[in-house]
């Protein structure tokens, strides 16, 4: 009996190591997949089965038509998208014009230049404007967050909605379905209150959801179809500090309003008709917009249904186009080899490129990971540093003093592979120089890695990091 359940455990295996073989995926993560089901295989099988099936692009996003048939009645409604070739006479761009027509055919991201943004440091910053923004609302409010905690700035904000929606404003959120688990129980509510709320991807039984490593990480709200945010802030106590075990928390959200804010729009509505079936495109949730400023904008909302895994390489793309400067901020940091070789590479060539990474982590593993790539990053001239006033969180990238990029988007595998991400690209120097106000101000917070002191540190770290390196393509 014992020998033919290990016959049958064993044949399991073999099938289910033939099934992640013949996948063709991530050599890389095939192989930690494979090693991983041979030396711990239960547990291999269980993480497998949680995470580590593929879903195919067409059974994601079968509706995926629909948000570039939308984009194309806009930008033809609006005349929005001024051809990548002039962008010379409208917008800075003379150095990334491969950047925007990437964006534009691989994220069905359009130029827009009738726009002004406004970057918004921090919880405090960002919850007032979006509170007084709310609070203006006379058509409707969408809001799609990762994590919206019902706690005191989350209440207040429901109670928000709750009254528009009893002065006849529509009111939809849209939350990620398996973060969201203290929200979803107020849902009855919010429904009765006349708020249409729902949960994105909900996990009700995980060993048979394929969808379960699949997270809907973008962070938008747009009300009236005329102002925008997007960043890196979900709702909660602790992105105003206000948690006294997590401390202060560094973030960086935008305000837009302009022609921009109909593709948020658009990111919204698709990704509410992928969960509801509901096909809203009424003219009344695209307004013509006053004229508002001369910042030339693309939104990028990317994810596994993507064509050519966008943000992978918008993110290539764009460190290969820069000439003087590279900046970024980012609280997770697992790059792949070519965004690797993309920086060593630009560091080489005589870039000043710097990275902001956490110093104090919040999550323990891809902190770990993180820093097994700081070593051969400094080694060629990369320079890197540790945020130590409190939790990094924001996703910055500043090219040349040119373009600006803020939204959801880590440095890391999973923003590129697995989360629905979204993204604001500004070429704009005033703005590209704002949010380079802001990235001083936290290295200034921060304490730069010395290559030589590195090398010393601890066989204990090294083990840590080169553990967290093995796991990173699961995570």
């Amino acid at each position: 009996m014992v020998v033919s359940f290990l016959l049958i455990g064993l044949t399991q295996l073999a099938f289910l190591g033939s099934i992640i073989f013949l996948e063709n995926r991530d050599p890389t993560k095939t192989i930690t997949w494979l090693l991983i089901l041979g030396v711990l295989p239960l547990l291999g099988a269980l993480l497998y089965l949680l995470f580590g099936r593929v879903v195919r692009k067409h059974q994601l996003y079968r509706h995926k038509q629909v948000w570039r048939e939308q984009t194309e009645e806009i930008m033809k409604d609006r005349q929005l998208r001024p051809r990548v070739e002039d962008v010379d006479q409208v917008g800075n761009l003379s150095m990334n014009k491969k950047l925007a027509r990437l964006l534009f055919n691989d994220a069905s991201a359009p130029l827009t230049l009738n726009n002004r943004s406004q970057v918004l440091t921090n919880g405090q910053e960002t919850f007032q404007a979006l509170l007084a923004a709310l609070e203006g609302a006379k058509a409707h409010i969408h809001l799609e967050f990762f994590i919206f905690h019902d706690d005191a700035i989350g209440k207040d904000i429901l109670n928000l909605l709750l009254r528009k929606a009893f002065d006849g404003v529509e009111v939809r959120i849209l939350v990620d379905g398996l973060a969201n688990q203290s929200l979803s129980k107020r849902f009855g509510e919010l429904r009765r209150a006349g708020v249409e709320a729902e949960g994105f991807y909900p996990v009700r039984f995980p060993f048979l959801s394929s969808r379960l490593n699949l997270r809907n990480h973008r962070k938008i709200v747009v009300i009236d179809g005329q102002i925008g945010f997007l960043g890196g802030l979900n709702v909660g106590d602790e992105y105003l500090s206000r948690s006294k075990k997590i401390g202060f928390w560094r973030d960086t959200f935008l305000k837009l309003e302009g022609d921009a804010v109909h593709f948020l729009q658009t990111v919204f509505l698709n990704d509410w008709n992928g969960v509801t079936h509901q096909d809203i495109n009424n003219p009344s949730y695209y307004p013509h917009p006053q004229n508002c400023g001369n910042q030339l904008t693309q939104i990028a909302a990317t994810g596994p249904d993507s064509d050519w895994g966008s943000m992978l390489q918008i993110y290539f793309v764009a460190l290969t186009s820069a000439e003087k400067t590279i900046s970024i901020e980012t609280p997770y940091f697992i790059p792949d080899e070519g965004s690797v070789m993309a920086l060593k590479t630009a560091a080489l060539s005589g870039l000043d490129v710097r990275i902001i990474l956490q110093g104090i982590p919040d999550h323990k593993i891809t902190y770990w990971a993180s820093r097994s790539y700081i070593e051969e990053l400094l080694e060629s001239g990369v320079r890197i540093y540790r945020y130590q006033k409190g939790i990094l969180h924001a996703k910055v990238l500043i090219l040349d003093e040119k373009v600006g990029v803020v939204g959801s988007t880590n440095f890391d595998i999973r923003s590129f592979s697995l989360n629905f991400e979204i993204s604001a690209f500004i070429y704009d120097r005033e703005f590209a120089r704002r949010l380079e106000h802001d990235f001083q101000q936290d290295l200034a917070d921060s304490v730069e890695f010395v290559l030589q002191e590195y090398k010393l540190r601890p066989l204990s770290n090294r083990i840590k990091e080169s553990s967290a390196r093995l796991f990173s393509p699961l995570l």
